[in-house]
């Protein structure tokens, strides 16, 4: 076990570290699309760099301009504005656009992804301009094998329980955006309760029930992660950010026996083994090896 000094100094080395490769938010196609980022080389995805040439498409969906609750009015043109504009690096009313990673640079009206060039201008698939919050929970218990903890190069092996996402079918962490005045410690439990348990087919009465269990569990968490990440659906307009927290189940007595379920936007949950080799959605494998190295845990 860590001694709480170290912990510490391990938690903080975690927080600060950046999971930004920027690798999947300059994929060739737009996910679920035909459309084509224009190449952004390595040397040139720094907003410092000059790329005179540089002069990507622009794609919105159309759900997102058909402005469900969960998406901004198109603030692309003036004449769009309808009023104001956002209230950029700012809590705008209910909508929080300020970025985990400082204050992002407006150009033109227009929030600039503060990682660099993706090869793609607009929203995508995503629903605000600017930062888009989100929320992940890593829930981690031993693997036991006839009474043991299991071992591999030496380290114990854990498992994370992991959702199939519908839209791709790619692994991923339970977890989804913040909704607008939302708590991130809701959101983490909230979309647990959705994705892994299927909370949504339950009864109100029986939803209240498993709510104040999970809770419960959920009340030692530890946050491992603040800030951008690298997502497919990420454009120069619109990006991804998440707080993650893990929370694990030493002597696999609480949530190792929970009943999973997958409900909501998942196709399948599963306790996964945690290792290198598990592709996963976005940046959940940097998540996940953040938390293997703050466990001690084989990756």
């Amino acid at each position: 076990m860590l001694s709480a000094c170290n912990r510490l100094q391990v938690r903080f080395h975690l927080l600060t570290m950046s999971l930004v490769s920027h690798v999947k938010a300059r994929g060739e196609l737009y996910p679920g699309t035909s459309i084509s980022r224009q190449p952004v080389s390595d040397d040139k995805v720094a907003w410092s760099v000059p790329f005179p040439e540089y002069c990507p498409p622009s794609y919105t969906s159309p759900v997102v301009l058909r402005m469900p609750a969960w998406a901004d009015p198109d603030y692309s043109t003036f004449a769009n504005w309808n009023g104001a504009p956002p209230k950029y690096n700012q809590l705008d009313h209910s909508v929080d656009r300020r970025s985990h990673t400082g204050e992002y640079m407006v150009i033109e009206n227009l929030p600039r992804n503060p990682c660099g060039r993706t090869g793609l201008l607009g929203r995508g698939l995503l629903g605000k301009w600017g930062p888009n919050h989100a929320a992940d929970s890593i829930v981690t218990r031993w693997k036991w094998i006839n009474g043991e903890v299991a071992k591999k190069d030496g380290k114990p092996v854990m498992q994370f329980i992991a959702i199939q996402r519908r839209d791709c079918g790619e692994w991923a962490l339970p977890g989804g955006m913040v909704d607008p005045g939302e708590q991130i410690t809701a959101t983490v439990k909230r979309e647990f309760c959705e994705e892994a348990l299927n909370s949504l087919s339950l009864t109100e009465d029986e939803r209240h029930k498993l709510y104040e269990l999970i809770s419960t569990i959920f009340q030692q968490g530890e946050m491992i992660f603040k800030g951008y990440v690298d997502d497919p659906r990420n454009t120069d307009n619109a990006w991804m950010e998440t707080v993650a927290f893990n929370f694990h189940d030493e002597t696999n007595d609480s949530i190792g026996c929970l009943p999973l379920h997958a409900g909501d936007d998942a196709r399948n949950v599963a306790w996964l083994d945690v290792d290198k080799e598990q592709a996963l959605y976005a940046s959940h494998n940097t998540l996940l090896q953040k938390v293997a190295h703050l466990r001690r845990a084989h990756w």
